[in-house]
């Protein structure tokens, strides 16, 4: 038997005990080699980060270009299908139904959110659900706006058939301009043909985009064409952040004894009282007929701080022309100007005379801010 020398398990760590094992003709690797022979976890991390980046730049890449070339159809061929879709839906007398399949019917349920929250009466039917009972959601005065990007759905002809049969206009959304739904329907919104983000172009992901998108701006431009005030959006979303910023300055403001004023010709002592009990930081002023023409705030204090501040008057020390805000202003609105000013408070007027003041806290305790 021939005596072999001991080696180390195959767990043993060169780095622990400070060797390294010997390549050929005995010359040991130097300490760069030996790193870059061994994979690094931190590298091969990095590495498929910035794989999964290139993807994702890929797809973005991708589906701007479906974007790009829906702008260029609605500036050609697009134009008067699309306007003529528009006249559909704002002459109505019933509501706008959307329907689709698959990914399209994903994207038809969110298009049908955005016109109902913006003015347009709308849901959502699900074609295949549609013969089975729901049919019956769809009357003579709505009209249909179908999803398909290919337009050959089977699940569509018992729908389109109701439709023609009650003479309901039928709007339709898809990429093929002889497919059965587009012939069949009495406007065809044709999409330009687009590559999918996929890499084997079999997953909708840019053709869903353009629907979507394609949904969206005949929202808006029905949205705009009503004229739909921010006022009208206030009354479709109470819940939430947004219909906390869609409440008025009237629904937060402090009102009554809570709004610290005092007259011109006031002694700033007396000011501090008001200032101090109210707890806002400031004091409003107001002129003989009421209406606010200056404010004190904890700022105009330190930059007149003195022996003689105590005695003054608060015409001498006030700010005059204050930033202040209507009471039929929105919350989001009155949030805005206090960030853009850099302010905690405004006094909120009605017709010039103050009625109320809010504060920043006011906001936040309201979901606004």
């Amino acid at each position: 038997m021939v005596n072999e020398p001991l080696r180390a398990p195959p767990y043993a760590s060169h780095r622990k005990t400070g060797h390294a094992k010997e390549g050929p003709g005995g010359q040991r690797p130097s300490s760069l080699e030996t790193d870059m022979a061994t994979p690094n976890p931190l590298m091969a991390e990095s590495s498929g980060t910035d794989a999964a980046v290139q993807s994702a730049l890929r797809t973005l890449d991708a589906e701007g270009g479906g974007i790009a070339a829906l702008t260029a159809a609605l500036q050609s061929d697009l134009r008067t299908p699309f306007t003529a879709a528009a006249d559909l839906i704002r002459n109505a007398k019933g509501r706008l139904i959307v329907t689709g399949l698959g990914k399209s019917g994903h994207i038809g349920r969110k298009i049908a959110a955005t016109f109902a929250s913006t003015g347009t009466p709308a849901f959502f039917v699900h074609a295949a659900e549609a013969s089975h009972g729901d049919l019956g959601m769809i009357t003579a005065d709505d009209v249909i706006l179908a999803l398909s990007w290919s337009g050959e759905q089977p699940e569509m002809k018992n729908l389109i058939s109701y439709a023609a049969r009650f003479r309901i206009a039928v709007i339709a959304m898809t990429s093929e301009r002889e497919s059965s739904l587009s012939k069949a329907a009495d406007v065809a919104l044709t999409l330009p043909k687009a590559r999918e983000a996929c890499p084997h172009n079999l997953a909708p992901t840019t053709s869903s985009l353009m629907m979507l998108a394609l949904g969206d701006t005949l929202a808006i431009a029905l949205l705009e064409g009503r004229g739909f005030t921010s006022t009208d959006f206030s009354v479709l979303h109470p819940g939430g952040k947004l219909g906390a910023m869609l409440k008025y300055t009237r629904d937060l403001m402090h009102a009554g004894d809570a709004v610290p004023l005092k007259p011109l010709g006031t002694k700033m002592s007396d000011a501090l009282v008001e200032m101090t009990s109210k707890g806002f930081g400031c004091v409003g002023i107001v002129d003989a007929r009421g209406h606010i023409v200056g404010i004190v705030t904890d700022g105009d204090l330190r930059r007149h701080m003195g022996p003689d501040l105590m005695t003054a008057t608060v015409d001498e020390v006030m700010t005059k022309n204050p930033k202040t805000i209507d009471r039929d202003v929105l919350a989001g609105e009155a949030l805005e100007i206090l960030n853009s000013s850099k302010i905690t408070t405004l006094i909120v007027t009605d017709a010039g005379k103050p009625v109320g003041i809010v504060h920043l806290h006011d906001f936040l305790r309201a979901g606004v801010a």
